[in-house]
């Protein structure tokens, strides 16, 4: 239960619809209790006319003691009735008049309790999605590079959703619980002490079923849990990957593989199911066992006249006992929920008390592109892989510099471009801007001012327009399609059927590779930013096009700071220093003619290209 703490919060929040809902819960169980007592007059009212007038006096002052320790409104009732001189007929049909009343008005108080409690519920449900979906969006790229996409989608739903049901049915079940057996043995007791305990003996064996039979529904619940989390993420990575999977033919594999997974699921769901299945009959038979002691004893004290026991009593203790049935047999239907919400809550905890690594600090300074961007003496690893991706690194940006950054795959050259958005902080060293660190700055000015197309490209199933606009969301049209122009994908576009409304799949996956990129390029230019990095985001376009884009981009890179990296190097543009990484450290800087004159590792992959292009031709 300490995992359900940080509920109360929401339960603050919605206090209102909480605090009403209990109210209602309290007035709709009390006009329920009221009828046992009052199905107790009638049927004493029977007996005593059945009976002589001399046994029926023996009877009526026991009688008249019981209906003395009734409600105040049910001895109101009595009390009209006798004064109104109703015939026998008149007070049964006047009480089941009452009757059907009381059920109609509790009836109408349990409607209204699950428009406040359920109601609470979702909107606590509402809320809690909402907090963890940007408490996921808070968190640095170090975290989503340890949990699985599937984990955290089962998180956010199949968890907070087991969490409803805590704030929602079981809650109100429980307070309905506690209302229902508050009445109940209230009024038991006041009508015969004796009989109750006889009534309620089977109920500590009950409590103790409970409570070791939850025990294990906790430990049972977890796992589940887990592994409905590694299912979903192998149905999530297996539909995200389905073309790589048919290519490879390794339907097969793949359906064997969430077998085994989706078995050791149902096994467990199994097991969980069926200690569930022995433990609410369990339940049943020890209320079962209430009613029959009720009857047993109850009987035997009217036959012999002991402790005012009527039949009356027998049938308002056997009524008492059958609305105790499903508050207490929904102890075990509560409890499990309670369990699993607890268990889901933990889950969803352990990533809420997450931290993100990279934080804006509090008192932020103001950022300004108009100074240099200095990587001093840089050393960074992943922590996750333990690669070394920069060694010593060292070099400056001018602004309005245009700087490429060329090497080979896994030479640190992205790393630059992440550790530049702060997505990491380099183990040691600094990268300032103007002499401010990028620790000083707020991290949302910082990136707003930075356009980034990385060598990933990711694309959301919405139109090509919403995509481009996604870097200035209050774009019209012309500027989306002037980004476009400058990324040589307008063309393209407007041959679709839809044109810019054009719905592009998951991923992007219904466009091509070329297309993906030009659409991320043109993405990023729509913010008009100071600073651009491209990431080789010309690798799936053709020698034609890359030369357009290269020449709009001359164009469009006037006056602003650009970085781009490249295993390729982009003879139609001008670069102001061109930095050669290899295996995290710079081992050649300067401009094209410089680096060539070096006759070093540059004038290598120069020469090598030079020759891979002129085969082409």
């Amino acid at each position: 239960m300490k995992h359900l703490k940080v509920i109360n919060k929401y339960f603050w929040k919605y206090r209102k619809l909480f605090f009403l809902g209990i109210v209602f819960i309290v007035l709709s169980n009390y006009f329920k209790i009221l009828t046992p007592q009052i199905t107790g007059f009638v049927i004493d009212e029977i007996q005593l006319g059945l009976l002589t007038p001399a046994e029926a006096a023996d009877k009526l002052e026991g009688i008249t003691i019981k209906q003395a320790r009734y409600d105040w409104n049910v001895r109101q009732m009595i009390e009209a009735f006798k004064t109104s001189e109703l015939s026998f007929s008149g007070i049964v049909i006047w009480t089941v008049c009452i009757l059907l009343a009381l059920s109609i008005i509790s009836g109408f108080f349990m409607f209204l309790m699950r428009q406040t409690i359920i109601v609470m519920s979702r909107h606590i449900e509402f809320d809690q999605k909402n907090e963890v979906f940007q408490h996921y969006l808070k968190l640095d790229s170090m975290f989503f590079k340890k949990n699985s996409t599937g984990d955290l989608m089962n998180r956010i739903a199949e968890d907070v959703s087991r969490v409803r049901s805590y704030t929602g049915p079981a809650l109100m079940y429980f307070i309905n619980l506690a209302a229902t057996i508050g009445f109940s043995l209230y009024f038991m007791f006041s009508t015969d002490m004796r009989l109750s305990l006889y009534v309620l003996a089977p109920l500590p064996i009950l409590a103790l079923i409970i409570y070791l039979v939850n025990t294990v529904i906790n430990r049972k619940s977890e796992r589940i849990q887990q592994l409905l989390s590694q299912l979903t993420t192998n149905a999530q990575e297996s539909y995200s990957g389905i073309r790589v999977i048919k290519s490879f033919v390794q339907e097969r594999s793949m359906l064997k593989f969430f077998k085994q997974n989706s078995e050791e699921y149902r096994h467990n769901a199994i097991g969980l199911a069926k200690l569930e299945a022995v433990y609410f009959p369990t339940m049943g038979l020890l209320i079962g066992l209430s009613t029959l002691i009720a009857v047993m004893m109850g009987g035997i004290y009217a036959i012999n006249h002991e402790h005012g026991v009527t039949v009356g009593t027998i049938i308002e203790f056997v009524i008492y006992v059958n609305m105790l049935t499903f508050p207490v047999s929904a102890i075990g239907w509560t409890a499990s929920m309670i369990q699993r919400a607890a268990a889901s809550q933990k889950r969803l905890n352990e990533f809420l008390d997450e931290q993100p690594a990279i934080e804006s600090p509090a008192n932020p300074k103001v950022l300004n592109l108009g100074g240099p961007i200095e990587w001093k003496n840089i050393d960074f690893t992943y922590s996750n892989t333990g690669i070394r991706a920069m060694k010593k690194v060292n070099f400056a940006i001018q602004p309005g510099e245009k700087v490429a950054i060329i090497g080979s795959t896994g030479s640190g050259k992205t790393t630059i471009a992440q550790l530049l958005l702060r997505m990491f902080d380099p183990n040691n060293g600094d990268i300032t801007i103007n002499g401010i660190s990028l620790k000083e700055l707020d991290l949302h000015a910082l990136r707003s001012a930075i356009s980034y197309v990385p060598q990933d490209v990711f694309l959301f199933s919405d139109t090509i327009a919403n995509n481009i606009r996604m870097g200035k969301w209050e774009s019209d049209q012309e500027e989306i399609e002037k980004a476009a122009r400058y990324a040589s994908i307008h063309k393209e576009i407007m041959q679709f059927p839809e044109n810019y409304q054009t719905l592009v799949g998951e991923r992007g996956v219904t466009l091509s590779g070329g297309q993906k990129q030009r659409i991320s390029i043109a993405r990023a230019l729509i913010k008009d930013p100071e600073l651009i990095i491209l990431d080789d985001c010309l690798s799936a376009v053709d020698a034609r096009t890359e030369r357009e884009i290269l020449g709009n981009l001359n164009t469009f890179l006037q006056d602003r700071t650009a970085i781009v990296i490249t295993h390729r190097i982009f003879s139609l543009m001008q670069f102001d220093k061109i930095l050669v990484l290899e295996e995290g450290e710079i081992i050649e800087s300067g401009t094209h003619e410089q680096l060539l004159s070096l006759n070093g590792r540059y004038t290598e992959l120069f020469q090598q290209q030079q020759a891979e292009d002129s085969q082409k031709k």
